[in-house]
């Protein structure tokens, strides 16, 4: 079971989600716990520390004071009184030990990437002893770990490493098995791994939900949940479309390239630890634990056709052009090789089939960098004359295992789309036949996805979920 930031917002959240774990416990299933830092903390370390950085370590001291007092405030409230005392000591312990930490940050006036690192795991190491008391109060046995001390062992990459899967699957077993064995609950920090140095490292924003599936891995265990604030995936971001709609069944692919796409209910690497050994994930309500949720696993259902319309805003096109481009193609190695040397991301390609010209999609807070480094390595004009860009765009993509080979799915989208009125400035669609994406203005998206989810009938998915437990 894995629990966010807004299900370890305070103490209030913490016991609920405590009472879901134990429920399980004292039934004698065996749970394995990932919690996410309390909501905002990631936030507010990652101002402390540039505070810090700065020179101006009372500001960075005074949202500490503000930090301690919130954790033990829930430890209060969490704790019986026989194990309060141990609780409260390890979290002053823990806000010393940051202290320690910005105080090194303010005299070297330097954030390095380890630095940051271990600033940052200390939102998780904190709210991981909450946790455990809020089980050990509840008559459960607990004992909270740090990804490292679970086994999670990663590269160096610090601020978005990768954890090497072959070692830390070795390392889990071995430290997890006797634990739960023994009837121990394990809660285990998310985001946070250590090197093969034994240093912090941290997995990425958004890295809970990964921590989760590796150790499920690792384990063998029968499902993943991951406990959200709403009943799970959604046919639509629903803040933009009134109707969107609970998915009860999808895929491993159809939620990869969900997450890719914006669709912020899964970190994007959560589905590959699990996908190879089938173990299926839950994404499941908090607050209406009766409600199933989303079930993930290898295969989804054949209807709808179009499962779910995700949209990503912030981003820019960048167009290269120039007839030298044509049958040169070191043109668009090139092209790639620049953007992956300045660490710049492509989202999405198209390319003219003449050969003439390349448009991808990249962030618009890396535009100016894309821009530059184009420029510098097509100085000379002779192969690439034309560079441009069209900023302030997004991406809107429809996903669903059901358009493989299904006709007529394209032109119901373009339809749509040109009905509201919407221009689309790039389009793009991949071999897999899994998903149609395409770029529109930002201030257009919401009309694009309203007009899309309407057109595909994603309102009546409830209709739709009935017929398939019926055939």
């Amino acid at each position: 079971m894995k629990f966010g930031g807004a299900l370890m917002e305070d103490a209030e959240q913490i016991a609920n989600s405590a009472d879901l774990v134990a429920e399980r416990a004292k039934k004698g299933d065996e749970v394995v716990i990932t919690v996410s830092a309390m909501s905002g903390v990631t936030d507010e370390l990652i101002e402390m520390g540039e505070h810090a950085r700065l020179g101006d370590m009372e500001k960075a001291r005074e949202l500490l004071s503000k930090l301690e007092r919130r954790h033990q405030d829930s430890a209060k409230k969490l704790c019986s009184e026989e194990i309060l005392d141990a609780t409260s000591k390890k979290i002053g312990a823990l806000i010393e030990t940051l202290n320690q930490c910005l105080t090194g940050v303010f005299l070297l006036r330097e954030l390095t990437p380890r630095s940051r690192d271990l600033l940052l795991s200390f939102g998780e190491r904190l709210s991981a002893p909450l946790m455990r008391s809020a089980l050990l109060s509840r008559g459960v046995k607990a004992i909270d770990l740090t990804g490292g001390e679970a086994g999670i062992i990663t590269d160096s990459n610090y601020g978005n490493a990768k954890p090497l899967l072959n070692i830390t699957e070795v390392m889990v077993k071995d430290r997890i098995m006797p634990v739960l064995k023994a009837g121990v609950v394990p809660v285990v920090t998310g985001f946070i791994g250590q090197d093969q140095n034994g240093v912090i490292t941290t997995l990425g924003r958004g890295g809970s939900d990964y921590t989760a599936t590796i150790l499920a891995a690792s384990l063998e265990v029968d499902e993943v949940w991951i406990w959200k604030d709403v009943d799970g995936i959604m046919t639509a971001d629903p803040k933009l479309v009134e109707g969107a709609k609970t998915i009860p069944v999808l895929s491993y692919l159809e939620v990869m390239e969900m997450a890719y796409f914006g669709a912020k209910v899964l970190h994007p690497l959560t589905v590959t630890p699990v996908q190879e050994r089938l173990i299926p994930i839950r994404i499941r309500s908090a607050y209406n634990p009766s409600n199933p949720g989303t079930l993930i696993r290898e295969r989804s259902v054949p209807k709808p056709t179009v499962k779910a319309i995700t949209a990503i805003k912030g981003m820019s096109i960048i167009t290269t052009g120039g007839a030298g481009m044509i049958g040169v193609p070191s043109v668009v190695a090139r092209v790639f090789s620049t953007l992956a040397a300045n660490g710049i991301n492509v989202a999405m390609i198209s390319q003219s089939s003449s050969q003439a010209n390349i448009s991808m999609i990249v962030r618009t807070e890396d535009l100016e960098k894309a821009l530059k480094a184009l420029k510098i390595e097509f100085r000379n004009g002779d192969l690439v004359r034309d560079i441009h860009a069209v900023p302030n765009v997004a991406i809107v993509a429809i996903v669903g295992e059901g358009m493989r080979g299904a006709k007529g799915v394209a032109a119901r989208l373009f339809s749509a789309v040109a009905e509201a009125g919407v221009n689309i400035l790039m389009i793009s669609q991949g071999s897999s036949e899994l998903n149609i994406s395409f770029a529109v203005q930002d201030e257009d998206m919401k009309k694009a996805v309203v007009a899309i989810h309407s057109a595909f009938q994603l309102d009546k998915f409830d209709e739709v979920a009935q017929e398939q437990k019926s055939m």
